[in-house]
This record gives structure tokens, sequence and C-alpha cells, in this order.
């Protein structure tokens, strides 16, 4: 079971990581076919994996996407049935890897997902501060990406995650959500991970408040009972409101000089974020350091939460369903990746329109495949060779390669075969290769039949006209580019 399992980290290079490492290359039983770590740092030194017993391992950077862009990026290197994630400040139990294959084996095909279990240690020597506490929610968490392994084909199905959260913060809820109204389920399973409470400042509680305009984002994309559904308490942003309101009704009735009603706004004020403080400092140690950060974080909680939920309301007007990369992009060869010679045998020729190779490079990068699906009927015709054709793939491949797919149809107009564009054939065939479902493949060219021919396969379409394009192709393409760049840059926004 584990040969057909892939496990994915992203990390920012934390201490952490080396000793969720230690764990995993120390415990017994049989490995997983993969490790793959995703090193979400912008800049850095090289990450230093390697140690006996770890499974095999390959690092994979992003640039500094943020978490959701993270696993992306790891899930689509992968190529096994299932991806299971951890965080890089977890550390799993000795017998993970014997759990991990308990929990997988036989799983009804309709279960998209198991999650693992988390212990979350506090101090016994004292009560937990107000951080502890939250790290503690983890515990009975639903479906955090701490220890979740899904199912390739369920990411791939909904786009994986949703990289408008840029956070460690809800993609996982939305993730989980929208695999749910696929009609599929999640379900817990029996291994265990521990998630120890890592030191921060005092700052941090201030911090996280920017997770309002995600919740913001989650109401946008699933409702009003997102809540129930995903099991996240509403927590205190009506109070977080009515003390705002408070502090803003005092200084505004302060310069309309109403001294008697500023002073009632003032005392609701105080009142409020007493309450809010005192409900941090009781349950915990009410040392000297902890009541002076629960004080001065709770007067800055409320402006500060209820300034991020408004800054969401404006920043997700309108926002749609996430739709995700797709799994694969097939491009025409002749007038869209490369100068149009018609008929060209000659590798010499072969030469890329302006932004090729950074385009392709730049798919490549966020983990979506690309190929070529190109009509070659000079074969047909006696004007070139099989061999002239391969030729030129392979010049093709050394200039902007690599490819993980090359189609090409030999065939004249009045052959008859199903793979001559806008036949489906050369796409529906990249697709089985791959193990892609069209739904997930977009078609990039430059004439009508690039387009029908995707849309002939259930895939999308998006043409790039040159001079030479009919008119009438133009008008009727689904969805037209100026530019291949623009036609990626479309495709990597999700819109396709």
């Amino acid at each position: 079971m584990l040969a057909q399992v892939t496990v994915v980290v992203p990390t920012i290079g934390r201490a952490s990581l080396d000793v969720l490492l230690d764990a995993l290359a120390a415990a017994p039983g049989p490995r997983p076919a993969e490790l793959i770590l995703v090193d979400d740092r912008p800049t850095g030194e090289p990450l230093q994996p390697d140690r006996p017993g770890l499974p095999p391992v390959r690092v994979v950077r992003t640039g500094g996407g943020g978490p959701a862009r993270a696993r992306n990026l790891g899930w689509r290197s992968a190529r096994t049935e299932w991806i299971a994630f951890l965080d890089d400040d977890v550390v799993t139990d000795r017998d993970w890897y014997s759990r991990l294959e308990s929990d997988l084996a036989d799983l009804p095909a309709d279960v998209a997902g198991s999650q693992g279990r988390v212990r979350v240690p506090l101090p016994g020597h004292r009560r937990p501060t107000d951080w502890e506490r939250g790290t503690a929610g983890l515990a009975t968490s639903s479906w955090i990406t701490a220890d979740l392994a899904y199912r390739r084909a369920a990411l791939a199905a909904v786009g994986g995650f949703d990289e408008r959260f840029p956070r460690a913060f809800r993609e996982d809820s939305d993730l989980a959500l929208r695999v749910l109204d696929t009609g599929s389920r999640l379900v817990r399973g029996e291994r265990w991970i521990t998630h120890p409470v890592r030191p921060t400042d005092r700052w941090v509680s201030v911090r996280v408040q920017a997770g309002n305009a995600d919740d913001v984002l989650m109401r946008r994309l699933h409702g009003r009972d997102w809540r129930d559904r995903a099991d996240a308490a509403l927590g205190r942003r009506p109070q977080h409101m009515a003390v705002t309101a408070a502090a803003l009704a005092t200084v505004g009735l302060a310069a309309a000089r109403r001294p008697r009603a500023a002073l009632a706004a003032a005392a609701a004020w105080a009142a409020g974020t007493g309450e809010f403080a005192w409900r941090r400092i009781a349950p915990g140690p009410r040392t000297r350091a902890e009541i002076a950060t629960m004080a001065l974080t709770s007067a800055a909680i409320p402006p500060l939460a209820t300034w991020h939920w408004l800054r969401g309301v404006v920043q997700h007007v309108g926002v749609r369903r996430w739709r995700g990369l797709p799994d694969l992009v097939l491009f025409d060869r002749d007038g869209t990746l490369v100068h149009d010679y018609p008929y060209n045998g000659d590798p010499e020729w072969v030469r890329p329109v302006d932004g090729a190779r950074e385009a392709l490079d730049a798919l490549r990068a966020r983990g979506v495949k690309v190929g070529v699906v190109s009509n070659q009927s000079g074969v047909a015709r006696g004007l070139i060779t099989p061999d002239q054709v391969d030729a030129c793939m392979k010049r093709l491949d050394e200039l902007i390669g690599p490819f993980d797919t090359v189609q090409y149809c030999p065939h004249g107009p009045d052959d008859g075969c199903d793979c001559r564009k806008p036949a489906p054939g050369m796409v529906t065939a990249a697709c089985a290769e791959l193990g892609v479902d069209p739904a997930r493949c977009v078609v990039i060219g430059d004439i009508g039949a690039d387009v029908e021919a995707a849309a002939a396969a259930g895939s999308a379409g998006i043409m790039v006209p040159t001079p030479v394009t009919r008119r009438e192709e133009v008008e009727a393409a689904p969805q037209r580019a100026e530019t291949l760049t623009e036609a990626v840059g479309r495709v990597l926004g999700g819109h396709w």
C-alpha cells in the first residue's frame, strides 16, 4: 500500500523540520514511494534532508508562494495514488508508517481522504498560556493538513488548495469542503502525530487577526453555514466590532465636543476591552509577562480584527470558486510555440516565439505538465519524412523542453484519421498517457482546429491568433489571448 503513497512536507526551513525527518528516518516498517519536501523560502541555502532510513527524498522549490501553493506543487510533482501531507513542525509517532498503511488500506472508493490524530503537549507544571491554549485546539480540529492524506485524483478534481488563502489558515478547511461537495467522504484514521507548541513572541495573537479576511472568503465561497460544515467556531468578532465601534464613537464624540457622550462611549470601550482581557488572563498562568501581553494585545485585537474583516469584505467581492491550475497544458507547435515555416523538416528552422521558454518554465515551476500536439500532414504529402519530424521535435525539446508528452499526426486531411486536429485523438492520447482527466487539460493553439480538438476531447481551448488565422476562427474561439505569454498567464491565474 505505501508504494502508492507520497509524503509531502511544505517547509520554510525551520529547525523543527530536522526533528520530523529524524522521526521519519528512525521509524520501523515499510517506506512510502517518496518524500517530497517543498522549500517555500524565497531564498536560502539548500535543505539538507538526507539521512539513512528515509524514503527517497526529492526537494522542489516554490520561491515563496505560501503554504497552499507549496502543497499544490508537492502533490502535482507526485505520481502516486495517495498524497500524505505533514507539516514541518510536527513529530510522527514511531508506528506512523504502519498505521498510515492500515488507515489507507481497503478504503472505499468514495473516501477521498484520511485525517491523522493530533496531540498537543501542554505544560504540566503550570496553566497554559493563551497561545498554548490556542495551539491545543488543533487536537480537535477537522481536516487540518498537519497530517491528512488525500487521493491524488480527489485533489486534481477540485484543483487542489485555493492559493487565494495566503496563510496557513482556512486553506485546509476550504479544500475539505470542496472535496466533500463532490460527494466524497473524509474519515479519521488511527495514526498519531505530536504537534508541539512552537515558541513565539508576545504579538502573535495580533498578527493572526489577518485571518478574519480569510473568514470572509470562506463565507463567499461556501455560504452562511460554512462554519457548521467546517466545525469552525465564530469566535468574538461581534464583540470585537462592538468594542471598535465604541472606540470610534469616543473619538468622534470628543471631536464633536460632546464630552458626556464621549465619556460614556469610552467607558463602553474600556469595559469591553477589560472583559476580553480577563477572559484571556483568567485561565492562564497569570504571570506578570502574560498579564502584560494580554492587556496590550486585548486593546489591539478588536480594531485589527474588524479592519481585516472589512478588508476581506472589499477584497473578495464577486469571488468565484477556485478552479486551480490544469493538470496538463498542450501546445500546438507551428505558429504557437515556434514560428511557422510550412512543412519544415530542418531543425535549424525551429525558432521559438518570444517568451515561449519562460511561459513553459512558469507552468513547470507550478507542477503543471506540458506537451505538444501537432498536425504534420507534410509526411502524408511526401514533403517531409517521419525522421525529419522527429529531428525537429528533438530540437524543440532542446530549445524549450522538456515535454511530458509529444504527439503528432502524420496523416493528411482526407485520410479520415481520428488524430488530426480538429479530431480529439492527440489530446485524448496525451491525457491517457499521463493519466489526466481531459477536463483538467488546456490546449493552446493558433487556429480553429486547435480549440475544436480541445472541445471535442472535453478540454479547454485558448486561441493565440497570428496574422494568418482566419477571422471567423478568431471570432468563434471560446477564449483568446494576444500572445503565448498572456495565454499562459491566464492559465496560471486560474482563468481557463
